[in-house]
């Protein structure tokens, strides 16, 4: 057949078969299940895709979230992302986005440490099609995004401190003493916290040093303070017999240089039960020089001639020596090493009648009206009782306790008492340790001793009120710390708990910002030892043998017991007020009143400065709040 007519009979055929409709339903639905196949293979392949994107991000957010929580805040002061972060990253990705999960293939997961010290992580994983394939679509490429960042909200941290005179000892490994690696470690969490701070939130810093007492004087407003109060001192009510003068040197302190006491080594005692014993210090290398204060005199030679009553010499002390202190089976033998150390002594002579006054040791009333220009700064507390059943403590009564209750201008009950230390007197003790506390008056011609000159009315440095502060600002604060007194916990926390509360009497200065933005409150507590009282010490409570406004010697708790007793309360009275309490007991044990106080994770022990430090990284990183940002 020719071309032609082919081409004719394939018309003619065609013709027919658009005359003929039998069978085209069948070849219509042929045609129509194709898009259907389509539509249906996507919405299949589509769903899983779904399905497995929203699964990566959860394995991203979880991913980023862990390891940002690993990285903590170091961060901000190394710059560094450790390789042990990246693992346990992918370690919690791969926990919640298996391999091969939902037929997945080539999953990744990479994490980024941005400027911010937020860290970024994308995840990227494959989805395989099925009737997609039939099209051309082999797979589908996912791709997430998710970041986290340790950020704070507005934050107030209030460090209450010890600084008893063990602050100057070295613990065993370290090359400093206590209170220097205590600086140099708060300085080092203060880069921390500062590092991690959003813009646009506030961080601020307080100090309460404590010791036997806290200095909190200069932070009072006038009408706290009372005008007139009642002290266990003297008068002079007459002279007898007597013949010379009197004159002793007066107990020194401390001007500058510096002194560490390390402890250099130990050896059990000798002897038994009640009458241990230790042998004498080895020898060591002292050198002193002094001049009289304000003169480049030659080295004193002798006490002052002639008419003087009182000059102060200046020692200079360089070079170490050694000392042995009984405690309990042990004796430890201290070393102490002078680097141009300067102690001002007082040579103090009393004329005859001084050496024959008759004194009558009693409670006198004092004018204290200008006690803001004449006070060290310490201060007595306010009215308060002994208690004896801390499940019902009557606040109204144990003033000391409320520590949001505002004084009232005239009511001495309610009000703070300047120190006086030097008013002073233990009736009626003698410097020889005989006699006994009394709180009857007594007339006599002896001397009893006097808290100002045996050196038990310690006044530690200024407390500080919470203020944004630059590190050189908090630099130069820890700088002028110092260091002396007892151990008594309870003083530190009712002041550290009064000036953080938002309610108290600091609640214009310690209020949120907004109701948007509520501050996170730290109380953070370090110690290096346990309650050490002492009834010799002028404290907080006065003489307490003799003043008996929370405790006597006959009372069923020792003092000790009363002052850790009290902290125990006190500390549960500062968590009420929406604070959260850290304790750090820096070269001592934890004891339980410690962890009781902080609660579980809050309560740490650091034999030295390094543990020191951890301690203050996971404060820091425990005050931050870890967020999602993507």
């Amino acid at each position: 057949m020719t071309r032609p007519r082919l081409l004719c009979a394939l018309r003619g055929f065609a013709r027919a078969l658009r005359r003929d409709t039998r069978g085209n339903a069948l070849a219509m639905i042929a045609a129509a299940l194709v898009p259907l196949l389509a539509m249906t293979g996507g919405a299949i392949d589509m769903g899983r895709s779904y399905l497995s994107e929203s699964r990566l991000q959860q394995a991203c957010d979880a991913g980023v979230l862990a390891a940002r929580k690993k990285l903590g805040t170091e961060v901000a002061v190394s710059g560094q992302v450790p390789a042990d972060v990246a693992n346990i990253g992918a370690k919690f990705f791969n926990l919640n986005f298996h391999d091969g999960q939902y037929g997945t293939a080539d999953r990744e997961f990479n994490l980024t440490l941005e400027s911010n010290y937020s860290l970024t992580g994308e995840a990227r994983v494959k989805v395989p099609t099925t009737l997609m394939r039939l099209f051309g679509q082999q797979e589908v490429a996912l791709s997430v995004k998710c970041a986290a960042q340790v950020g704070m909200a507005n934050t107030d941290v209030m460090m209450v401190l010890d600084v008893t005179g063990s602050m100057n000892e070295t613990n065993t490994g370290d090359s400093a003493s206590k209170m220097t690696l205590l600086r140099s470690t708060i300085l080092q969490f203060y880069a921390l916290l500062e590092s991690n701070k959003p813009a646009g939130t506030r961080t601020r810093y307080g100090f309460v040093p404590y010791s036997t007492n806290v200095n909190v004087g200069g932070l009072l407003k006038d009408d706290w303070v009372v005008k007139n109060w009642t002290y266990q001192s003297r008068e002079l009510i007459g002279s007898g017999s007597g013949s010379g003068s009197k004159s002793f040197w007066a107990v020194g302190s401390p001007v500058s240089g510096s002194l560490d006491k390390i402890l250099d080594s130990q050896y059990k005692a000798t002897g038994s039960a009640g009458n241990y014993s230790c042998s004498a210090a080895p020898s060591g290398s002292l050198s002193s020089t002094s001049v009289l204060k304000g003169t480049t005199s030659s080295p004193y030679a002798g006490p002052p001639a002639g008419t003087i009553t009182r000059a102060t010499y200046w020692y200079t002390y360089n070079g170490t020596s050694y000392s042995v202190e009984l405690n309990g089976k042990k004796c430890k033998v201290y070393k102490s090493v002078y680097t141009n150390y300067v102690i001002a002594y007082d040579w103090v002579t009393q004329p005859a009648i001084a050496a024959t006054s008759k004194w009558q040791y009693k409670a006198l009333a004092f004018d204290v009206s200008t006690w803001r220009n004449t006070s060290n700064g310490c201060i007595e507390e306010r009215a308060t009782y002994p208690i004896d059943d801390y499940s019902a403590v009557d606040l109204d009564r144990a003033m000391d306790l409320d520590i949001d209750r505002t004084p009232n201008p005239g009511d001495s009950a309610t009000q703070w008492r300047p120190m006086y230390p030097e008013k002073i007197y233990a009736r009626s003790l003698k410097w020889n340790n005989t006699g006994s506390f009394t709180t009857a008056p007594v007339t006599t011609t002896d001397e009893y001793f006097s808290p100002a000159v045996g050196d038990t009315s310690a006044c530690p440095g200024a407390a500080q009120k919470l203020k944004e502060m630059t590190s050189g600002q908090i630099s130069t604060y820890l700088a002028g710390l110092k260091v002396g007194g007892s151990t008594y916990h309870d003083i530190g926390m009712i002041w550290g708990g009064r000036l953080l509360s938002s309610t108290g009497i600091f609640a214009s200065e310690n209020a949120d910002v907004s109701a948007s933005q509520p501050t996170n409150r730290n109380l953070i507590m370090m110690t290096d030892g346990q309650t050490s009282s002492l009834d010799l010490s002028y404290s907080s409570y006065g003489i307490e043998p003799i003043d008996r406004r929370r405790w006597s010697p006959g009372s069923a708790s020792s003092l000790t017991q009363t002052v850790e007793d009290r902290f125990s309360f006190v500390c549960q009275e500062v968590k009420k007020k929406n604070i959260t309490v850290w304790f750090i007991a820096f070269g001592t044990d934890l004891n339980p009143i410690m962890t009781d106080c902080a609660g579980d994770g809050h309560a740490f022990q650091a034999k030295n400065g390094q543990e020191l430090a951890e301690a203050f990284k996971k404060i820091a990183g425990g005050i931050a709040n870890l967020r999602l940002t993507k």
